[in-house]
């Protein structure tokens, strides 16, 4: 009798008297089989992962498909001030679903009228995007609402307001209630934030520009990390980032040179620019898209 020993003590019984073949596969194959082992130590089920939105797989331009989230509140100061009452601050992040680059806004309220002026300064800087996904929480169903009668204002305008203001909608997607883990792209990058803001601010009251500045230095950082793990190709120096997307170059890399005296001649800009692109989107299919969704443990 040996009590249900494991594969390998299993194998040095039989051993004394038999030698299997395939000992070792054998013995693993009864051990896993056994009923009584198997309810002294049970084995959790791995859930099966869905496949990705095609959002997240089909190239598009930076934040035409974007997640939006808030994070906070965070207590800045007023400027010269020791002592006092801090003022709460919130921080807007919105993240591209193709690319993962991150931009961020502060917003001192959470209200729909606070955010839509963060949209409008999103769309400013970034480009109106086509479909906007967010949590399904309070704040963000009034800006909707708001939204939509600022957009059957603008398809029936007065005036000369109809030449300045445009007539596409939004296509807003929620989030089914009570489940934050359907966000989990954006989720990621609010913990990114904190991550490096806890390390760098810490319990210090910063002032308002302060804040501002910390937290676009973390935004170039977000924007400059690796989206698939380096190589130990010595020629594979570059990694390819969101900025590669934003600007053509990691945001805290080294300037390039002056190449203001060299004729157009000999540089062939646009076919050179043209070709930078289309590397950075063939390592995106080729590299990102590989490592973006792990397979492996999937039984079909």
């Amino acid at each position: 009798m040996n009590l249900h020993v494991g594969p390998q003590s299993l194998l040095f019984h039989v051993r004394q008297k038999y030698w299997p073949l395939n000992g070792r596969t054998l013995c693993r194959e009864i051990v896993h089989k056994c009923v009584t082992c198997f309810k002294a130590k049970p084995v959790v089920c791995e859930q099966l992962m869905g496949a990705l939105p095609k959002e997240r797989v089909t190239a598009n331009f930076p934040f035409n498909c974007t997640g939006v989230d808030f994070t906070g509140p965070f207590s800045i100061k007023y400027k010269n001030q020791r002592k006092g009452v801090c003022q709460k601050i919130y921080v807007s992040l919105f993240i591209c679903f193709v690319t993962k680059c991150v931009h961020l806004e502060l917003v001192t309220e959470l209200t729909s009228e606070a955010f839509v002026a963060t949209l409008k300064r999103f769309f400013s800087r970034r480009g109106k995007c086509s479909k906007l996904f967010s949590d399904n929480a309070t704040n963000f169903v009034g800006s909707n609402q708001e939204l939509r009668k600022l957009h059957s204002m603008v398809k029936n305008p007065d005036g000369v307001i109809s030449g300045y203001l445009s007539s596409e909608g939004i296509d807003w997607k929620f989030l089914p209630p009570r489940a934050p883990n359907f966000g989990g792209l954006w989720e990621a990058g609010v913990k990114s934030f904190k991550h490096h803001l806890k390390r760098v601010v810490g319990n210090s009251k910063l002032t308002f520009e302060e804040f501002l500045t910390v937290t676009t230095q973390i935004e170039g950082i977000l924007n400059s990390r690796p989206l698939f793990p380096l190589t130990t190709n010595i020629e594979d120096l570059n990694a390819l980032t969101p900025a590669h997307f934003l600007i053509g170059r990691p945001i805290n890399s080294i300037v390039e040179p002056n190449l203001f005296e060299i004729p157009e001649c000999r540089l062939k800009i646009w076919q050179k620019l043209t070709k930078m692109i289309q590397i950075i989107w063939k390592r995106w299919s080729n590299d990102y898209l590989c490592n973006l969704q792990q397979r492996g443990k999937w039984f079909f």
